[in-house]
């Protein structure tokens, strides 16, 4: 990475779609193409460029800053909702969450193939590919990963997901459903051929979102 007091983030004024807002968090329903956070690569037009814009001087500095407000990330093609805290006792109170495993997180993905059985867990550890150092994959050693799915409907070779992180690593879900041969519809890494369907993305959305408010004490859900 650069040298992080080097750069800095800039405030851009790109359009968010915000489901909730108070002075402690927001929930945004990110749209897939969208990159959470500034990368090598990925400089501007990110989440946090637009936050930043949003939110104003406030957010700078909280959780890092290139990171600012984060909790959790979505893939870039990933669409659906994430949490951001605007200060920091709610960004330490929502990543202990995290780690504690608080934060309730369901996904919809269409996958290829049929899923014959109404439900099931994958928990297979993953780490980093051996050869192919961008992609994640089951690998013996690898962190403890555990994804919970259930079938919602069953298509002519495909099969839509209702799908439950117990754990979040990078890429859980869609290395884990092509680790059982069903991978994500248009998922360009882990995914093998061109989906007919026309979807220029991969079909995986974040769809529901609960957690405990950092201030209040209850139980918000967002969906």
């Amino acid at each position: 990475l650069p040298e992080v007091r080097e750069y800095q983030v800039g405030a851009e004024a790109i359009p968010l779609a915000i489901v909730y807002e108070d002075d402690e968090l927001l929930v945004v329903d990110k749209p897939a193409g969208l990159v959470v956070h500034p990368a090598p690569g990925h400089y501007s037009g990110t989440l946090v460029n637009a936050l930043l814009h949003h939110c104003g001087h406030e957010l700078t500095g909280i959780g890092g800053v290139l990171r600012p407000g984060i909790v959790h990330r979505l893939d870039k093609d990933t669409s659906g909702l994430l949490v951001v805290a605007k200060t920091e006792r709610s960004h330490r109170a929502l990543v202990a969450q995290l780690k504690s495993r608080q934060v309730n997180r369901i996904y919809l993905a269409l996958v290829k193939g049929t899923i014959r059985v109404p439900a099931g867990i994958v928990d297979a550890p993953l780490g980093r590919h051996p050869s192919q150092r961008k992609k994640m994959a089951v690998v013996a050693g690898g962190k403890e990963a555990v994804t919970h799915f259930r079938v919602l409907e069953r298509f002519p070779g495909y099969t839509f997901l209702e799908v439950k992180l117990q754990t979040g690593r990078t890429h859980q879900i869609r290395v884990h459903l092509a680790h059982i041969g069903h991978p994500v519809v248009g998922d360009p890494v882990y995914g093998k051929g061109k989906n007919n369907l026309g979807l220029k993305r991969q079909a995986l959305h974040a769809a529901k979102l609960s957690f405990v408010h950092p201030v209040t004490g209850r139980e918000v859900t967002f969906s």
